[in-house]
């Protein structure tokens, strides 16, 4: 039978010799797991002896004990009679007071962003707003496309507006799919599986986070028939556990189309907020992710973002990387995190594994001052536009309105990504905060359409845009292609 503890008798395990913690009324002893955290031991040491579930909940998939600590951990239950009340943050004494107002009065995806930073807690906000530096990469991303301009025909019918398309041969409702975004359990209990429901009626993508707080199986589950999955991939120094990840998507074909395989962050960038955010209103010092050469190797600062890339490998190359992917699953292959032309380029020669590349700078939380995928697509399609037709460009980062989606796309985009406003809907309403999300993006973009007197998502082009303004900010040096041994340039 198990041991029943009182939570008095808990909280006097609290050392780095002897540390227990309460997770979900059961008591474990995580001594032994300490120096294997990937967060670091004084996160956990910060929570020992009390019930950490509310801060474990949102963040670990089911099955994370099970998996990381050995079955003698598990010690016995609390009861629950003897366990503090817990008190309600300013945010939660919010929703308590007030809740969420009606999803449909709110009319574009800044409302929803303030609705939901007042739902959310502080921690939950920081992570999801924060970028790297001084967020000048982060801003850009949407500054960039009001420099272009729209270019609208007249005396076209215009009754007819068709979003649909094909993404890697399958059939979507819209050109516009969910980025990989992490833990959105942070911001609402629905999680990732909520985001999946609030797309499913208009037969969006998501690409499901490697850091996602649920599993892969419960955001998939009760999917809507043909709704598709791609899961993102963070390859891991212990390549093992990336192997067995990939075998657990490859037994889910009929869900997870392809693997995204994110390149733009190697290692964390330096997001400020997200190192503030767990200090917000503590009297402890901010620990930062910059430490001193006597600090220990693990993060334990550095805030969310910097725990989550523990143990993230560094050392991807294009000669060894893919081939290792081949062995482990014949899933298309989308490469995110492109930047430049060149690596667009590269990325063509080995289709048909890769089948797409995702234009991407990380939301600007990896390198600050890195382009925006406008740009890149510009350089693509000076430097190199043969990519667009041998494998499919999509594009994320900065998009807040229907008419940025069809920029992208006027500029060869196949699909728009959008993260953070998904993990914002969610905050802000839950399941319906998202459908509100992709309502109104897809509105937006239907009336883009109309009014530029185009009926089929295929049929826009340069034509209708001006970039001028853009143009010129752009890469302007030698394409670095022939250097290569990869190109003769072709005369265009």
């Amino acid at each position: 039978m198990a041991k029943v503890f009182d939570a008095a008798e808990v909280a006097r395990h609290t050392s780095a010799d002897d540390c227990w913690v309460i997770l979900y009324n059961t008591v474990y002893d995580v001594t032994d797991f300490l120096s294997s955290h990937p967060g670091g031991a004084k996160i956990i040491l910060k929570l020992a002896g009390r019930d950490a579930t509310e801060e474990y909940d949102p963040i670990h998939p089911p099955g994370t004990l099970e998996g990381n600590l050995k079955p003698e951990a598990k010690l016995g239950t609390v009861d629950p009679a003897t366990l503090p009340k817990p008190k309600a943050d300013g945010a939660e004494k919010r929703q308590q007071s007030e809740g969420p107002p009606d999803m449909q009065s709110l009319l574009n995806l800044d409302e929803i962003e303030e609705v939901a930073t007042k739902q959310v807690s502080k921690k939950c906000w920081a992570y999801y707003f924060s970028a790297s530096d001084d967020m000048v990469t982060k801003s850009f991303n949407n500054q960039v496309y009001k420099q272009i301009l729209l270019r609208p025909r007249v005396f076209i019918d215009c009754t007819k507006c068709d979003t649909s398309t094909s993404l890697l041969g399958h059939k979507v409702g819209l050109p516009l799919y969910v980025s990989p975004a992490a833990m959105a359990r942070l911001s609402h209990p629905a999680g990732e599986h909520g985001i999946a429901q609030g797309i499913s009626s208009f037969g969006a993508l998501q690409i499901v986070s490697t850091n996602a707080s649920m599993t892969p199986e419960q955001i998939v589950e009760g999917s809507a028939p043909g709704q598709i999955f791609g899961w993102q991939l963070y390859v891991q120094n212990e390549r093992k556990k990336s192997e067995a990840m990939l075998a657990r998507i490859n037994k889910m074909p009929d869900k997870y189309k392809f693997i995204a395989l994110t390149l733009d962050a190697p290692v964390p960038g330096k997001r400020e907020l997200d190192e503030k955010s767990k200090d917000l209103g503590s009297s402890e010092p901010i620990r930062s992710a910059v430490m001193g050469a006597d600090a220990p190797k693990r993060p334990g600062g550095g805030g969310v973002g910097q725990q989550l890339f523990f143990g993230t490998a560094a050392d991807l190359t294009w000669k060894t990387t893919l081939p290792w992917l081949a062995k482990h699953t014949s899933l298309p292959i989308v490469l995110k995190g492109i930047q430049t032309h060149e690596d667009a380029y590269l990325a063509m020669q080995y289709a048909p594994q890769v089948k797409a590349i995702i234009l991407s700078n990380h939301g600007g939380r990896a390198l600050d001052t890195a382009p925006p995928a406008v740009h890149t697509l510009l350089e693509i399609r000076k430097y190199c536009p043969e990519v667009f037709s041998r494998i499919e460009v999509w594009v994320d980062g900065g998009i807040k309105r229907g008419t940025d989606v069809v920029k992208a796309l006027c500029l060869g985009a196949k699909a728009v990504g959008v993260g953070r406003a998904a993990l914002f809907g969610l905050g802000a309403g839950g399941v319906e905060g998202v459908h509100r999300t992709f309502e109104i993006l897809k509105a937006e973009i239907e009336t883009c359409m109309r009014l530029l007197g185009v009926e089929k998502v295929e049929d826009l082009g340069p034509r209708y845009i001006n970039s001028r303004a853009v143009e010129r900010d752009i890469y302007d040096g030698d394409a670095g292609l022939e250097k290569r041994g990869l190109w003769v340039k072709a005369n265009l």
